[in-house]
């Protein structure tokens, strides 16, 4: 697969860093060969970039995988370093699960992530997932006047170059993207395993059921609430807003924080629109959420795109976002 659309970071000191993590490899490793038939004890190496997607995969490859994340809870995708524990497992590793969406951990690293190992197999969960288009929408935007749309178009995942595409990559938040993101990982581990193609199906259909009940609760849970905006520090609910008809207003655009006027315009925003909550993320800082509750005499509630117990966290977010609008 190509993956020459994936950002290459020049930086002599940040290469020097990665060459000794590299040497520190080759000595655990103990210049062993890798093939994807590697295995533990408890079954294939699976590796994924972030915690949700180790869930999907565990309820896919129960017993016969062992799965484990690169991002671990509370840190942030945007700036996660691997460290050389991690790069030995994935020296031992039979597959790779990346999100495929554009996340910048996948963008700085999984080229690097693949040279390490170039014999595991790599899986697009992004496959046949339509990417929602980032562009102004007076709904969404926040207070400089960006603003995070609903518009989309069909991407061709690792394929593409994420980088300042414009799309958003969050696409786990969706009950519906995360079944196309199941069947993804089912054929990856059928292509993997063969002999055991049967027990990952049954699999498979079991949390895809799953996933169908959750779409249909969290539609339950917000289906008569008429305020359907929410404001948001990091724009990590387009998918979801979309899914369920809500309005995220977003406080944090492209990493940066809004200026003193942007921050003005966004606690107006809030006021006419009787938003008293502010949605935070544990993995980022909160200091604007809490000065803009100040200001709209409100609180921030955290939520987090990346617990890996999918379907518990959904539901809680779901019911975080009802009560902010009642």
């Amino acid at each position: 697969m190509d993956l020459s659309g994936f950002k290459k970071n020049k930086a002599f000191s940040f290469n020097i860093i990665f060459i000794i993590a590299a040497v520190i490899i080759v000595v655990f490793a103990g210049n062993c060969t890798v093939s994807p038939s590697t295995m533990t004890q408890d079954g294939h190496i699976i590796v994924a970039s972030i915690l949700p997607i180790v869930e999907f995969a565990s309820k896919v490859g129960g017993e016969k995988i062992d799965v484990f994340e690169m991002i671990p809870p509370g840190a942030s995708p945007h700036t996660y370093e691997p460290t050389p524990g991690q790069l030995e497992k994935v020296s031992k590793a039979g597959m790779y699960l990346a999100v495929g969406s554009g996340i910048e951990f996948e963008i700085v690293w999984l080229d690097k992530i693949i040279a390490i190992n170039d014999d595991m197999m790599l899986v697009d969960c992004s496959k046949g997932i339509e990417l929602i288009e980032i562009s102004q929408n007076p709904e969404t935007k926040n207070g400089d006047d960006k603003g995070r749309a609903g518009g989309q178009e069909i991407s061709g995942g690792l394929e593409d170059d994420h980088e300042g595409s414009g799309k958003d990559p969050h696409i786990w938040l969706s009950p519906k993207n995360a079944a196309v993101m199941v069947e993804n990982i089912y054929l990856g581990l059928s292509a993997m395993d063969p002999d055991n193609e049967d027990y990952f199906y049954d699999n498979k259909v079991d949390f895809l059921d799953e996933l169908e009940m959750l779409d249909r609760k969290i539609t339950e849970i917000l289906l008569e609430k008429t305020r359907r905006k929410i404001l948001v520090f990091h724009p990590s609910w387009a998918y979801f807003a979309r899914d369920y008809g809500l309005e995220q207003i977003v406080v944090e655009e492209d990493g940066k924080e809004p200026s003193p006027r942007g921050m003005a315009n966004l606690i107006d925003q809030a006021k006419e629109s009787g938003i008293k909550v502010v949605f935070a993320s544990p993995e980022f800082s909160q200091k604007s959420a809490e000065v803009i509750a100040g200001e709209i005499g409100g609180e921030v509630v955290l939520i987090s795109p990346l617990a890996r117990d999918y379907v518990k966290n959904l539901i809680n977010i779901a019911e975080a976002f009802k009560e902010s609008m009642d």
